[in-house]
C-alpha cells in the first residue's frame, strides 16, 4: 500500500551535513546565533536535503479542497457553495492566496479532493474521493478506506511536485466548516477539551461558537475516535482536504523535501502526518501564528516554532506562501554571507559574547 511504503520511506535528518552547515554559521561575520531562528532554519534544511550549504529553486503551495457535511449543524456561518466558489480566484491569482503566492515566486496546485459538487475549472487537479464527508455530529465522516485514499491523494500529489524539481512545498486548504472537524482531530488527537480545541473560524459569532463547541462534543461521543490510531480519528471527525494534506507531508519527508504549514487546518493535518509516522515532524517548518484559538496548542504539541505571527487566519496556505520569503532569507544567509576568515577578520572570542 503506498500509505505504508512511504511512511517506512521517511528517515531521520541528516546529522553531519547539520555540523558543517551550524560551523558555517558560527564562523560568519556575525555573533554566533544572532539570526535566531533564520539559522535554526538553514540547519534544519541541510539536515534534510542531505546538503551543508542547501539552495531553494521551484516553490509551490498545494492547496487541497474539501466539504464538510457538518455545516448541516450551523457551524459556519458562510454557506458551503463558497468551497467551490473560491477555487477559481485561487488559480486567477486575484485571491490572498493568489497574490502572496505570486509574491513568493511559488506556483499553486489545487486539488479537488472531496468538494460536494463538479469542480469544473482549468488548472483544477480532480482526485476527487468522494463529495464531502458526512456530518461527523451523527457519525464518521468517511470510511477507513476513503481516509487512506485521502492521505494517498497527498502523498501522489507531493511526489509529483517533487519529480517536477520542487525543492519547497507550502500547504493550504479550502473547505466551508474545516475548523470544526481540525477542532476534533486537535481533541482527540492531543487530549484537549472541545472548549481548549474550538476556536471561532470564519465569521463566527459567540452563539456560533458555542455551537461549535456542542458539535464537536457530539462527534467525539458519537464516533469515539481512537487517539492511538490516526487513521481511525481522521475517517471518524475528519475531512477529505485534512487527510490529503497529512499526505502532502509524508510525500514532502519521504521525498525530503521541507515542507510548510499554513494555520489551523494544515496544522491538524501535521499533527495526523506526525502520528502516522514521527519522523516526519523533522521535515515540517511552521510557518506563523495563526488568530484561530487552539493553533498555538497544536503547535506546542507538536513542538514546532512559528516564524510569523500577524494574526492572519485566511488559511489558503497564505501564511506558507509569506514565511518562503524567510526559508530563502535563511538559505542566502548560509550561502552568501562572509566569514571572518574570508574577510580577514579577527573571530569573536566567546569570553567577548554576552551570555
Amino acid at each position: 500500500m503506498l500509505l505504508e511504503r512511504t511512511t517506512a520511506q521517511i528517515g531521520a535528518l541528516y546529522a553531519e551535513p547539520m555540523a558543517e552547515a551550524q560551523q558555517r554559521l558560527d564562523s560568519l561575520i556575525k555573533p554566533p546565533g544572532s539570526l535566531g531562528q533564520l539559522e535554526e532554519i538553514a540547519v534544519r534544511l541541510a539536515g534534510i536535503t542531505g546538503n551543508p550549504r542547501p539552495r531553494l529553486g521551484e516553490k509551490a503551495i498545494i492547496i487541497c479542497a474539501g466539504d464538510h457535511g457538518v455545516v448541516a449543524e450551523g457551524v459556519s456561518v458562510a454557506p458551503q457553495e463558497i468551497t467551490c466558489q473560491q477555487i477559481p480566484a485561487f488559480l486567477q491569482g486575484v485571491a490572498g492566496i493568489g497574490v502572496l503566492g505570486r509574491l513568493a515566486g511559488a506556483r499553486l496546485v489545487v486539488v479537488d479532493v472531496g468538494v460536494a459538487v463538479p469542480v469544473d475549472h482549468p488548472g483544477v487537479l480532480n482526485r476527487k474521493v468522494r463529495a464531502g464527508t458526512s456530518n461527523i455530529a451523527v457519525g464518521p465522516a468517511m470510511s477507513r478506506e476513503e481516509a487512506v485514499r485521502s492521505l494517498e491523494v497527498g502523498i501522489e500529489t507531493a511526489r509529483a511536485e517533487i519529480e517536477r524539481g520542487v525543492t519547497l512545498l507550502g500547504l493550504g486548504d479550502m473547505g466551508i466548516g474545516n475548523t470544526t472537524p481540525s477542532s476534533a482531530i486537535l481533541a482527540a488527537l492531543g487530549g484537549y477539551t472541545p472548549e481548549e480545541a474550538t476556536g471561532r473560524g470564519t465569521l463566527v459569532n459567540d452563539q456560533v461558537l458555542q455551537r461549535k463547541v456542542e458539535v464537536v462534543k457530539q462527534a467525539l461521543a458519537v464516533n469515539r475516535p481512537d487517539p492511538s490510531d490516526a487513521l481511525d480519528v481522521l475517517a471518524k471527525v475528519g475531512g477529505l482536504e485534512i487527510g490529503a494534506l497529512a499526505g502532502v507531508i509524508l510525500g514532502a519527508a519521504a521525498g525530503r523535501v521541507p515542507v510548510l504549514i499554513d494555520g489551523f487546518i494544515t496544522t491538524a493535518a501535521a499533527m495526523l502526518a506526525v502520528s502516522l509516522q514521527p519522523r516526519c515532524r523533522e521535515f515540517m517548518l511552521a510557518s506563523h501564528l495563526s488568530g484561530e484559538r487552539g493553533h498555538r496548542t497544536m503547535l506546542e504539541h507538536l513542538g514546532l516554532a512559528p516564524m510569523i505571527n500577524l494574526d492572519m487566519r485566511l488559511g489558503e496556505g497564505t501564511g506558507a506562501a509569506l514565511a518562503m520569503h524567510l526559508v530563502e532569507a535563511a538559505v542566502r544567509v548560509l550561502n552568501e554571507m562572509a566569514s571572518f576568515s574570508e574577510m580577514g577578520l579577527s573571530e569573536l572570542d566567546e569570553s567577548m559574547i554576552l551570555k
